[in-house]
């Protein structure tokens, strides 16, 4: 295949990833949007790609060099194929229309409604040429669409423990009714990352790690059939550090004090973890039943410190996320100097510093930082240390809060932690 085939290929690629994560066009993505899909790539294929590679392969910096195999198999199996031969082999046209169920909200980083640039149309028009030198070879035949009764399907989870992580699942499902061996579960919201499991059987096992509300599904070749609602509950206070596999976790009596929780250097010198070349990632988590607590109306607050803000944290990057069912709100803090590549998440409005005034999140982390929410009727007020920094109306249907998570780099405390609605409060 020529070099321009080759990088037809990488395009179209690139183009079907965007489309089936709906996150707007990547010319908008933020270093937080790579972080991410980096993460997402890891656990769907196991196969770690850098930021900066990703960067690299969505021209966001200059490399002359080709991908190399590992990395285009990665992205072919992120993709949903089995590897890039195989990829290269299927013709598919990138899809243009999104469905609700292919869409990742959790994580989209341009606005609600997003008009593709020049450059997606251009490369559009790329493809057909690149794969000229496919003409030659016979057409496969169609296979024959078929119609699925989503009736034949059953499924559904048990966990191995009520609380706390890690958490064995066990799915049971019956899938004898369909008409291809594509028989897929996708263990989170994410259908990109889901699992190749036997027709035949009836049982598939895996372990989350990290606590979290998921909707899993059975999915027909590409056709959900059935979800069932999985919560992982944190069993009250949570402190871990991330890892590519499995995380560290902390002891409960080693980050719950009396006045707050907190994962000081103490914590990280007694694992031997390290704040220099790159600080780990800590996270807090607390989850579990809230009662009839929602999105659309509540207050909520919160505060924050961060005292590492040196080497390659200088820029304090700091989220409060509130996680519902099957939706996400998401605060960012910074350092003052680095407000200019944050991104804010609520319930459906997705914006980012690069389209709008996000300046009064930056802070000084050091010391201690509040952060109120206030949601009346899906009207969002947030406010810094008093002063409002953004208001917003979400779009997403109000859906049940489920939880909590803190995300720091190195160390980290949260103090003050509580809810409000409908004349009740819930403190952590």
């Amino acid at each position: 295949m020529t070099r321009i085939a080759e990088e037809a290929e990488v395009t179209r690629c690139l183009l079907l990833i965007e489309t089936r994560l709906a996150w707007g066009p990547s010319e908008q993505w933020v270093n937080y949007d790579f972080e991410k899909l980096s993460d997402a790539i890891h656990e769907g294929t196991g196969v770690r790609l850098s930021v900066t590679t990703l960067k690299r392969i969505w021209g966001r910096l200059k490399y002359d060099s080709a991908p190399t195999l590992t990395t285009l198999n990665a992205l072919a199996q992120f993709a949903g194929y089995n590897d890039w031969r195989t990829f290269k082999q299927n013709g598919d046209e990138v899809p243009e229309v999104v469905t609700e169920e292919m869409a990742i909200p959790t994580v989209a980083s341009g606005p609600t409604v997003v008009k593709r640039s020049a450059r997606y149309y251009w490369l559009l028009l790329l493809i057909p040429f690149g794969l000229l030198g496919y003409a030659l070879i016979p057409a496969k035949k169609h296979v024959a669409s078929y119609a699925i009764d989503s009736t034949r399907f059953s499924f559904r989870a048990d966990k191995m423990i009520t609380e706390g992580v890690p958490n064995s699942v066990v799915f049971h499902y019956d899938a004898l009714a369909s008409p291809t061996d594509s028989v897929y579960i996708a263990q989170t919201w994410d259908i990109t990352r889901k699992k190749l499991v036997p027709k035949n059987k009836t049982e598939h096992s895996t372990i989350y790690y990290y606590p979290g509300y998921f909707r899993a599904k059975l999915i027909i070749d590409t056709t959900i059939v059935k979800t069932h609602d999985l919560w992982i509950t944190s069993g009250g206070w949570l402190c871990l550090a991330e890892d590519d596999v499995v995380p560290l976790y902390f002891k409960k009596e080693e980050c719950v004090k009396s006045d707050r929780v907190e994962v000081g250097e103490e914590i990280l010198k007694k694992y031997n973890l390290s704040l220099h070349p790159k600080a780990p990632r800590i996270r807090i988590y607390n989850q579990g039943d809230l009662g009839d607590l929602m999105s659309d109306n509540f207050v909520f607050e919160t505060t924050i410190k961060s005292d590492f803000n040196q080497g390659t944290n200088v820029c304090q990057p700091v989220e409060v996320l509130i996680q519902c069912k099957d939706d996400i709100i998401i605060i960012p803090f910074s350092a003052k100097p680095c407000i200019g590549d944050l991104f804010l998440a609520f319930c459906g409005a997705f914006v980012t510093s690069k389209e709008a005034d996000l300046s009064k999140f930056g802070a000084d982390l050091t010391q201690w930082t509040k952060l109120r929410i206030e949601t009346v009727n899906r009207h969002a007020t947030i406010y810094v240390n008093d002063q409002k920094a953004y208001s917003l109306t979400f779009p997403n249907t109000p859906t049940g809060i489920v939880g909590l998570q803190y995300r720091f780099n190195g160390v980290g405390a949260v103090k003050d932690t509580k809810f409000e609605s409908n004349g009740r409060v819930i403190a952590f």
